[in-house]
């Protein structure tokens, strides 16, 4: 009997949290909904793979393409809760980059921002979210993380490891998907898609 009320009791402060949630990301969706955009992209990555994100990300788009890109380290207001920091920037970004890895699938705060992005990309039924793979992960591999699951059903994406014999088609489908507004005709025109094995 206790144990029953102990799981439903926990249950119900998760539905509590969850519903809680929701209603502030709502709140803070109308607030970011009249302010333009301050940036083309919003970056949302493991720090295990920043390397790779200031080695070969941040050179290509914002050197070489021009393109205003939001990163944690650098244009996160100090002293400001992180979960603020991560919806507002989503929010002030045309679009959001998730540069997904094993390590990105594993963090918490990798999995809210993911979480915030494809409640926009749901809510505005508008082409804001890009998905770029570092590294092959097998399908039996994303099973604990539906959400990720039923985004790559729906989104195409981008594959780092395919990409080592032509980085310059990487780079362009990249940028034509940053170009990419919200004319469904334009979809086509995005990625291919490649599936996991």
């Amino acid at each position: 009997m206790v144990a029953s009320f102990s799981y439903h009791f926990m249950r119900w402060q998760l539905y509590s949290a969850y519903y809680l949630f929701l209603s502030w990301l709502f709140d803070t969706k109308q607030k970011n909904k009249q302010a333009p955009c301050q940036y083309d992209a919003f970056i949302s990555y493991n720090y295990h793979d920043e390397p790779w994100v200031i080695g070969e990300l941040l050179p290509k788009l914002e050197g070489e393409q021009g393109w205003k890109l939001c990163l944690h380290h650098r244009d996160f207001e100090p002293g400001k809760p992180i979960i603020d920091n991560i919806t507002d920037a989503i929010y002030s970004s045309r679009k959001t980059i998730c540069v997904i890895s094993r390590r990105y699938l594993e963090s918490e705060w990798c999995s809210r921002e993911v979480q915030t992005a494809s409640f926009r990309l749901f809510d505005e039924q508008e082409d804001v979210l890009i998905l770029i793979f570092l590294e092959d992960i097998p399908t039996y591999l994303l099973s604990p993380y539906h959400r990720m699951r039923k985004l790559l059903k729906k989104q195409t994406y981008l594959s780092w490891p395919r990409a080592a014999d032509q980085p310059e088609v990487f780079w362009e489908k990249l940028r034509k998907a940053l170009q990419t507004g919200n004319d469904p005709c334009e979809d086509h025109l995005l990625l291919n898609v490649t599936q996991t094995q």
